[in-house]
This record gives C-alpha cells, structure tokens and sequence, in this order.
C-alpha cells in the first residue's frame, strides 16, 4: 500500500502526516487516497461518492470517533450506534448552510434521566473533541440530534 503516490509529480512540500491525495480518474471523477492505502472513488456516478457526502460523512465520522468513550462508559463497551448526516448546498450560495446530524442509540431500558446524561455526554465529547466539526462550524450550521431522546433533552 502506498504511503505516498509514486508516479511523475513532484511531492510538495507539505506532504506529512495526515496529508491525502485525489488522482483524476476520468471527466469530474476522482479517486481519493490516503497514506494507509485507503481509495475512495470521487464522483457522482455508481460507486462513487460525491464532496458534499464526503463533507458529511466526515462530520459524523468525527462525532461518532469522538463521542466513542465516553459512551462505552455509559452504554456499555459493545454498544451499537449509527450516525446520520443531512442536507443538500443552496445553489444560490454555492455552500451547505446547514447540515443536519442524526445519531441512533440503544436507549431503551434508560431512564428519562440516563437519556438526558447521554444526550449531554454526547454533545460535551463532540464539542470538545471533534476537530472537524470545529473547523467547520464557524462557516455551515451543524445541528446533533439523539434520535429517541425528547426534544428538551437535546442540547
């Protein structure tokens, strides 16, 4: 698996840790790398996923990874949870201004009160911890939800 792309370009400088790569793979497709040998195809054809589904996948990825701990903690090490991400650009605007996150949890058996502490230990751990997120933020509204838990109970 590459670590990094071994053909006729020059690697810029600011190759490092973290850094990924996309290679044009035919008319406005794409295959994105990284330097673990992930490939991800880029597009909007079958098999391929477009930026704005990769934008949010990224935001989900990130608030699941960071909100993971704290919730074996209180659900549990094995503990199932699916994460969902919405919405589509204004075309007017050329941006998403807002994307809606979803995530699904087994509450049952919870007291109301259990609900509401892992509502807030979900928030607490994506706010502080979710790099994407926060750099994101400032410029699209990103809103979290527990499925399942009341509509008070959400931050």
């Amino acid at each position: 698996m590459p670590t990094v792309p071994a053909d006729h370009f020059e690697l810029p400088e600011n190759v490092g840790p973290g850094s990924v790569w996309a290679d044009r793979s035919g008319h406005r497709t794409l295959v994105g790398r990284n330097q673990r040998g992930v490939e991800i195809p880029i597009g909007h054809g079958e098999g391929e996923i477009n930026p704005g589904e990769l934008l949010k996948l990224a935001l989900i990825g990130c608030a699941g990874m960071s909100s993971d701990i704290n919730l074996a903690r209180r659900l549990g090490e094995d503990f199932e949870m699916r994460l969902w991400a919405h919405g589509t650009s204004d075309e007017s605007e050329n941006r998403y201004l807002s994307i809606a996150e979803e995530v699904q949890l087994p509450l049952e058996g919870l007291t109301d009160q259990e609900i509401a502490t892992v509502v807030k230990v979900f928030g607490r751990a994506v706010a502080a911890a979710c790099t994407v997120e926060r750099s994101v933020v400032p410029g699209v509204e990103v809103t979290h939800r527990v499925l399942g838990a009341k509509q008070e109970e959400q931050a």
